[in-house]
């Protein structure tokens, strides 16, 4: 099993920044995909930004594109989103997510999901 911790979250003005975390424990050799996803109120979860270890490929929603990048550091075991020039858009709850395997965590869905961490971004 892998646990995933996300972190970072908070409240913060439009145009403004902040650094999500998650770090995973337990199996962590067994997620070579990682992402995040978030979900407003109201609305559906929704794919954010994925990485993939070995083809070190990164994805991204239209939405945050040019805005948001996602890393991670394989001897921490954790992985990050830099959220930037951010919108009242952006708010929602943010759940990182894992994959046991590298296809894409956009298309073929978490085996792992983090508790989440709230975003609020006020204009």
């Amino acid at each position: 099993q892998v646990q995933l911790v996300e972190s970072g979250g908070g409240l913060v003005q439009a145009g403004g920044s902040l650094r999500l975390s998650c770090a995973a424990s337990g199996r962590t050799f067994s997620t070579p995909g990682m992402g995040w996803f978030r979900q407003a109120p109201g609305k559906e979860r929704e794919f954010v930004a994925a990485i993939r270890l070995g083809v070190a490929n990164t994805y991204y929603a239209d939405s945050v594109k040019g805005r948001f990048t996602i890393s991670r550091d394989n001897a921490k075991n954790t992985a990050y989103l830099q959220m930037n020039s951010l919108k009242a858009e952006d708010t929602a709850v943010y759940y990182c997510a894992a994959r046991r395997d590298s296809r894409n965590i956009a298309t073929m869905g978490p085996d792992y999901w983090g508790q989440g961490t709230q975003v609020t971004v006020s204009s």
